[in-house]
């Protein structure tokens, strides 16, 4: 096996003049960008101590861990450098939103869609782009599971979430195996629009027991994506041996 090699931070990362190194964070599940912060070598070294993404702010000139004040804190799975060097790239496990707006991603917004073999505009020094609104189909469970984590810290007196919290786990399955027989049944009555309410209510109980065990949707989603290319019948045979 090879012997671990310890290297300083300046044999392997170029600093800027300002001593700044730009890093790029990535989603380890989704693989989506989530934001653009710059490290010096103190909030790197905080990074690799705690094990939590730290970064420097160039605005305020001071050291900062992400998720300190709001609980969105980014949870270190790996860390690489880019061929120059000069460039990090944190690959996390989020909790709660990367952007202070409160959307998953700071890269919530198109400038331009371009569509692949369409003949594409032709671009003249009228043209300054397009701004679009963009929300992932799952964006709308990750708003909602940011809020649920809020109101699981929060505990408000008044919130139909916070008194499941409150009253545990037991609590929580039982409200989400009701909601989960009431979809059978307008399954079974094939009532389209009750088969959409009740889902929705399961979908919504299920995050709350998510949010109980601190599991993000997106990780569902990766176990979910790593099944596509798997049949049904070789997935049960696997879970089964192992």
């Amino acid at each position: 096996m090879d012997k671990e090699k310890h290297v300083r931070l300046e044999e392997i990362i170029r600093f800027d003049e300002r001593g700044l190194v730009p890093v790029v964070v990535q989603d380890f599940y989704s693989k989506d960008v989530l934001m653009l912060a710059y490290a010096n070598r103190e909030a790197i070294r905080k990074t690799l101590e705690t094990g939590y993404a730290h970064y420097y702010s160039r605005s305020r000139q001071t050291l900062w861990m992400k998720g300190q004040t709001s609980g969105h804190t980014q949870r270190i799975k790996r860390i690489l450098f880019d061929c120059d060097e000069d460039t990090l790239l944190y690959v996390v496990e989020q909790r709660g939103a990367a952007c202070h707006t409160n959307h998953r991603s700071c890269f919530y917004r198109e400038f331009y869609r371009g569509m692949i073999r369409e003949i594409q505009p032709v671009l003249n020094d009228d043209f300054d782009g397009i701004v679009y609104g963009v929300e992932r189909a799952d964006g709308v469970m990750d708003r909602l599971y940011d809020l649920l984590i809020e109101r699981k810290t929060l505990l408000p007196e008044q919130s139909y979430t916070a008194k499941l919290f409150r009253k545990g786990i037991n609590e929580i399955a039982k409200k989400t195996g009701e909601e989960a027989v009431e979809l059978v049944i307008a399954l079974k009555d094939a009532d389209q629009g009750q088969i959409v309410y009740e889902a929705a209510d399961l979908l919504f109980h299920m995050l709350v027991g998510f949010a109980h065990y601190d599991i993000a949707p997106e990780a569902v989603f990766a176990e979910l994506r790593r099944r596509f290319n798997i049949s049904g019948e070789t997935e049960k045979k696997t879970r089964k041996d192992g």
